[in-house]
């Protein structure tokens, strides 16, 4: 009887231990999500990299093309997330390419008004959970001048992540600058590697070819998620024991 009780005792607790494991969920646009047909499709978020450079960790990529902040909350693709979230998961939140987009009233926020209202409330959301929200800047698109100069597209969006994260001491991953950074190490012609860019014929997924200074390329996305990562590592905020890479 004894035996048949330890026996029990063991199997509950490694329920409850697997109950327990983090989850790190991602909320955010195109440039964070999983793209169908991974093995032939060249254009892969940056989220979408994370499983081969962490492990320990759930995780669930819940980003979709084309969503806002605003968006995101108001076709109910919050609301399962947060019913899921526990003490110790962590949440990445990365929002703003599609915010800015000023022709549709379902996605336009107001940088400074709605946009700073919706990151605050998805934080605060999360750490009533109990869950470690971390703030990211969009990645920069690239948007070279006929000098050479990589031009911000994002206007005050980043600002407003910066200063949102700032104000309410959230975990922030400036990936503007990384990524700015990266794009520009990488130059004007050599910088299309980290995007979409085929001629006609050069790939069988976009046989009428492809110029995408937006979205990743598998390269792209997968420095993108190593700096991302490598930054995080540094912030200490329990993520770092979940990276391998």
């Amino acid at each position: 009887m004894q035996k048949f009780i330890l026996i029990i005792f063991m199997v509950f607790n490694s329920i409850s231990f697997a109950q327990e494991k983090a989850t790190l969920f991602l909320i955010g646009d195109s440039t964070m999500a999983d793209k169908k047909d991974p093995d032939k499709n060249p254009e892969h978020g940056w989220g979408q990299m994370l499983p081969e450079l962490m492990s320990g960790i759930e995780i669930q990529n819940h980003a979709v093309n084309g969503r806002s902040s605003k968006s995101f909350r108001s076709e109910g693709r919050w609301e399962p997330v947060l019913k899921q979230i526990k003490k110790g998961d962590f949440v990445i939140i990365q929002f703003g390419h599609n915010d800015q987009k000023d022709q549709d009233s379902v996605r336009f926020t107001n940088p400074a008004t709605q946009y700073r209202t919706n990151l605050e409330r998805y934080v605060n959301e999360a750490r009533e959970k109990g869950a470690i929200p971390i703030l990211m800047t969009s990645i920069v698109r690239r948007n070279f001048n006929e000098k050479g100069v990589l031009i911000d597209t994002h206007g005050n969006y980043p600002l407003v992540v910066r200063m949102v994260a700032n104000d309410l001491k959230v975990a922030f991953v400036d990936l503007q600058l990384l990524t700015e950074q990266l794009v520009i190490s990488y130059g004007p012609e050599k910088s299309k590697d980290l995007y979409l860019h085929f001629e006609k014929g050069q790939n069988a997924y976009y046989p009428e070819g492809k110029n995408d200074d937006t979205h990743l390329s598998k390269l792209g996305a997968a420095l993108t998620a190593e700096m991302a990562l490598k930054h995080l590592a540094g912030l200490n905020v329990g993520l770092e024991k979940f990276i391998t890479n």
